[in-house]
């Protein structure tokens, strides 16, 4: 199946902004993330299809996943 993967801040840095990716039927969002590669503690927020959603969330054809890293700021 075809998800359309968005990655945000230095989520970004040697990979990609947008990518049309390709995950098989019943991935879930954690097994998606984990083929990224991040380090680190994850995703902060995660959406699909613009709604907030978990790592176990199961992405299907045509889904559009949004992962922003934790930030700190002040």
């Amino acid at each position: 199946m075809k998800v359309t993967v968005k990655l945000f801040a230095h989520y970004r840095i040697g990979r990609f902004k947008v990518s049309v990716r390709e995950y098989a039927p019943g991935t879930s969002v954690r097994a998606g993330v984990a083929e990224l590669g991040f380090s680190g503690a994850g995703p902060g927020v995660v959406l699909v299809n613009g709604s907030p959603a978990t790592l176990d969330h199961v992405m299907k054809e045509g889904d559009t996943l949004a992962l922003f890293p934790l930030v700190s700021g002040g």
